[in-house]
């Protein structure tokens, strides 16, 4: 058997045979009708790893008779670029040059403004990949030369069918007859996380380790998963899918689901990140929850300090407790609309200055209209309250605060509008 990898080796030889991107590829759609007119633009390509980017790309040099050269972002230089602009006036460059260039995020500024000329003038075609978003992590200028086109993980049933793809291919290079429950093929599309090259990859490693009888492969649901069990946690912690996941996590406790919220939970954990999900937990209780339920602020505290000092596995128990309390607690953003108004209202530089009662005690000068601080103690009058303006002259009259549609806020906001009625 061939030492290169299965999944290069099943490599699909035309668009049809590339997994999902339905959404892009279907005959109706419009990357297809472009691939299919053989007039290609610069294009960018965006989306997790083993989704057919690479593949893509190939198949679009070989239909329009362009010389494909590959570089990577992480490991290319300018001097690369430069050997590639070369080969425009040599034969391999007489029908244009299709550049595929991989982790374009990689690329500074000066190796992209090389590449601009050529990208303008058609000499060289570029699709560019990458894993990140680009409107976040390529230059502009490259990319108001290009056009997007987002990749998306495969979803299940896709994987299924590469899965399967494989098995038959394996059985026709290695001439024995696999067998495989449809549960194992099952697990493995899962745990590829959408990830056909991954997936593919996986059945040649169970075929590998599986026992040969009577000229037969027995791949059993136990092998696939002891050999698949990590592939499941698919977490880059400096790409999109770890934002991703953390949002979800978030978004979920914010919206009340517990369910959803401890399987974020557990894929955050699962890739060992204790920290991130202890953040956005705290977040989430002074956020989400805030002065609904404020003494839920303390309880999170103290399970997230539980969490850091007991360590995983154990910090799944005390985050669990704490993520379902957020998720089932009334919610009130509040507090935190409320600081967001005071913020804009700084940083747009309205509200300087102090009353002079709220200063603190120091001597007038000559030209102060009114000398002397006044300052009204509060606990020295009834109810604990008097009437005198605290907001900074500009801003009197300014609400921030809105009382949350909740029983703990309405009491509060109830009990001080009684308090100032009865002192007006």
């Amino acid at each position: 058997m061939t030492s290169s990898p299965l999944a290069d080796r099943l490599r699909p030889q035309n668009i049809d045979e590339i997994a999902g991107q339905h959404h892009l590829l279907d005959r109706d759609k419009p990357l297809r009708r472009i691939i299919e007119s053989g007039n290609i633009p610069n294009m960018v390509f965006y989306g997790p790893s083993g989704v057919g980017k690479t593949t893509l790309a190939t198949m679009i040099a070989k239909k329009t008779n362009r010389t494909l050269r590959k570089l990577n972002g992480t490991t290319a230089t300018t001097a690369d670029i430069r050997s590639i602009v070369e080969e425009l006036s040599g034969f391999s460059g007489m029908n244009g040059i299709l550049l595929y260039l991989d982790e374009i995020q990689y690329f500074n500024k000066k190796q992209q403004q090389t590449l601009l000329e050529f990208i303008e003038n058609g000499s060289i075609t570029l699709i560019a990949s990458t894993t990140e978003n680009p409107y976040f992590y390529v230059y502009s200028a490259i990319l108001s030369r290009a056009t997007v086109f987002e990749f998306k993980a495969l979803e299940k049933a896709d994987v299924e069918k590469a899965v399967r793809r494989a098995i038959a291919f394996l059985e026709t290079e290695s001439g024995e007859e696999i067998t495989i429950s449809d549960k194992a093929v099952e697990h493995i599309a899962y745990a590829c996380g959408g990830d056909v090259r991954k997936a593919v990859n996986a059945v040649e490693l169970s075929f590998i380790a599986a026992p040969r009888v009577d000229g037969k492969r027995s791949i059993d649901y136990e092998t696939v998963v002891s050999l698949t069990q990590k592939s499941a946690v698919k977490y880059d912690r400096e790409g999109d899918e770890h934002y991703d996941l953390l949002s979800a996590f978030q978004k979920s406790m914010r919206g009340s689901d517990p369910d959803a919220a401890v399987h974020y939970l557990a894929r955050i954990l699962a890739a060992d990140d204790l920290p991130s999900a202890c953040r956005r937990l705290m977040v989430c209780a002074c956020e989400d929850v805030g002065l609904a339920n404020p003494q839920i602020i303390p309880i999170v505290k103290a399970a997230v300090d539980a969490a850091l000092m007991v360590g995983l596995p154990e910090a799944q128990i005390p985050l669990a407790d704490a993520v379902i309390l957020v998720a089932m607690s009334p919610k009130s953003n509040s507090g935190c609309i409320a600081i967001e108004k005071a913020m804009a209202d700084v940083r747009a530089g309205k509200g300087g200055g102090f009353p002079r009662h709220l200063q603190n005690k120091h001597y007038d000068g000559e030209d102060a209209a009114v000398k002397g601080q006044h300052y009204l103690y509060p606990h020295s009058f009834p109810d604990h309250w008097v009437d005198q303006q605290y907001m900074p002259d500009p801003l009197v009259g300014t609400v921030y605060y809105d009382p949350g549609e909740n029983k703990t806020e309405q009491a509060y906001s109830e009990y001080w509008r009684r308090i100032k009625d009865k002192h007006k």
